[in-house]
């Protein structure tokens, strides 16, 4: 039985998400796998690669022959080098570790305190004063108008 180390599409569409799994070369692409053995997320940035180096290992030594798209995904791991014997390569980008929302928030709130307090204005209030100074401001505009300008 030849086995292949593949990828096994999975998500929405335009919102894929991939599973390195081992099946045999038969099997539909996203069909029964005999192993599970990684993930890829090319959606995410930087791109969300997990591979179990063990179990990946180990499949290759069987003889298990990786597709074009998981091989080049072992050779970012350097899974690839380890079963050839060659050098390893650079470690991949990890994603910055998000904010503590708690500090950002009590961060925020303590800072909001220190602030003087002023009125509040509520949208239906800035429409009360608006319509208050239209009256006004008509009133003004037709005794202008009726005044010549000397030009």
């Amino acid at each position: 039985m030849a086995v292949k180390i593949k990828l096994k599409r999975l998500g929405k569409i335009r919102s894929p998400h991939y599973r390195i799994v081992v099946s045999d070369s038969r099997t539909r692409r996203d069909g029964r796998a005999i192993e599970e053995i990684g993930l890829y997320h090319p959606v995410q940035n930087p791109s969300r690669i997990e591979v179990n180096a063990e179990r990946a290992q180990y499949w290759l030594s069987v003889g298990a022959q990786p597709t074009e798209p998981v091989l080049a995904i072992l050779k970012l791991t350097g899974d690839w080098q380890a079963h050839k014997g060659l050098p390893a390569p650079a470690p991949l980008l990890m994603p910055e570790p998000k904010a503590d929302k708690r500090a950002l928030f009590e961060a925020l709130t303590k800072d909001a305190a220190d602030e003087p307090k002023g009125e509040a204005i509520t949208p239906k209030a800035k429409k009360a004063d608006k319509k208050a100074d239209e009256p006004a401001e008509d009133a003004a505009s037709p005794a202008a108008a009726a005044e010549p300008t000397e030009a």
